[in-house]
């Protein structure tokens, strides 16, 4: 059980965390794809990479998890110095504003954000009771939301007047990752229970020994893969004039692309957060999982389908209620499968597959968008959710919070 002091401290800091992750998540979500595509006119291949940028990171949680626990550093100790990388990072590309430092740099600043995920996975497992703590994590993600929405609106007007100012835009980057190593530095931690072992990809077997693990896993790849396939498109859809959006028979200014791809949805996950973080306490977690995976699908279809203003917000508006639920069941469903020593094992393996599908979903969609309309890609991806969906009908049984692991996996945890 989560010590009262030790909850109230990490919900403290993570609330000024959640300011920074706010403007970092625009960085990901929006501006630093925005910025390739009208200033530096980026090509397929680098807005593929930027857009990616995260799931590097992602990728590397295995690596990074067995890393920590070879150091004995605390881990939130850990996730403050690749925080202060991050800062490092953006204030070289403002430095050398050139198509390839920013690009680079927008693949290394991303990935030092994704890939301490697993870490603050197993802190919220240490350090918040497990019947609040949906309701902890979702109360801070409002801060956090709130955060992302404000800044999307006052950065697109910044850029809208001068999209040369994008330099001033990255040194608030650098600014919100020095907040968050602060942030991070404050909050109490422990070193990870060491597992045996040297190989750096070692928590990959529990892929192997955990069949429900295995299963939900490949479901969330077909319903991520399509989620990361159709993101970056709605940049593409709206910024790129050849697709011919248009507001009032203009075209989209940067902080028109802002409402509709950052302050839309966000207010609307802003709103559902708090609803979405008791329902994870108390609901079944893959009828949770399913009602969400629905929402996801109607917000593409929605917004790629009917080329009209009043679509795009209401495909805006589905998707920011999806997300937010997704936010919730995305970053703490392992805590209701995992050995509890074993949570950053398990959420590694996860971002792990979420950065392969992370990686590759943008190249796909770039590629695809060479040569299908953008309202058959969001048929595609409608149609790899359901099936995704229709793989969870099964899995409802073990859906409640306390699973039992089986004994293999038990003693592969020890």
């Amino acid at each position: 059980m989560a010590d009262a002091n030790r909850t109230a401290l990490t919900y403290r800091y993570e609330r000024w965390r959640a300011i920074s992750s706010g403007i970092l998540e625009t960085a990901g979500a929006t501006f630093l794809l925005l910025i390739a595509v009208r200033w530096f006119h980026a090509g397929s291949l680098a807005k593929a990479l930027v857009a990616g940028g995260g799931s590097f990171g992602l990728m590397l949680g295995p690596w990074l998890v067995s890393r920590v626990e070879s150091a004995g550093w605390p881990v939130a100790k850990a996730a403050s110095r690749m925080a202060m990388l991050g800062a490092l990072g953006f204030l070289l590309m403002t430095a050398v504003p050139v198509l390839p430092v920013f690009v680079i740099g927008a693949v290394l600043t991303m990935a030092m954000s994704s890939a301490a995920v697993p870490l603050m996975t197993q802190i919220y497992q240490e350090n918040y009771p497990e019947r609040q703590r949906g309701k902890l994590f979702s109360r801070a993600f409002m801060i956090r939301i709130a955060t992302a929405a404000a800044f999307s609106e006052i950065a697109g007007r910044m850029l809208s007047a001068n999209m040369g100012m994008f330099r001033g835009l990255l040194c608030v980057f650098a600014g919100a990752f020095a907040l968050a190593s602060f942030s991070l530095s404050r909050i109490p931690s422990r070193a990870l229970t060491a597992s045996g072992g040297t190989h750096p990809f070692r928590a990959l077997r529990f892929v192997r020994d955990d069949a429900l693990f295995r299963r939900t896993l490949v479901m969330w790849m077909l319903m991520g893969f399509a989620n990361l396939m159709i993101g970056p498109l709605r940049v593409e859809y709206l910024a790129n004039a050849k697709h011919g959006m248009t507001w009032d028979g203009l075209p989209l200014t940067a902080a028109k692309i802002a409402l509709l791809v950052g302050v839309i949805p966000n207010l609307a996950r802003l709103v559902m957060s708090p609803i979405w973080g008791w329902l994870f306490d108390r609901m079944n977690f893959f009828v949770l999982r399913i009602v969400l995976n629905t929402g996801f699908a109607l917000g593409m279809l929605s917004f790629f389908g009917g080329n009209h203003l009043g679509w795009l917000i209401l495909g805006s508006i589905i998707y920011g209620i999806s997300n937010g639920g997704g936010d919730v069941a995305w970053s703490l469903w392992v805590t209701k499968f995992a050995p509890p020593d074993r949570v950053a094992d398990y959420m590694s393996v996860h971002t792990f597959f979420t950065g392969l599908r992370g990686v590759f979903a943008p190249l796909v969609a770039f590629q695809l968008v060479q040569h299908w309309s953008l309202s058959a890609i969001s048929w595609l991806g409608a149609g790899m959710i359901v099936a995704a969906t229709l793989l969870l009908i099964p899995e409802i049984k073990f859906g409640k919070s306390g699973r039992k692991v089986s004994p293999l996996v038990e003693e592969v945890s020890e």
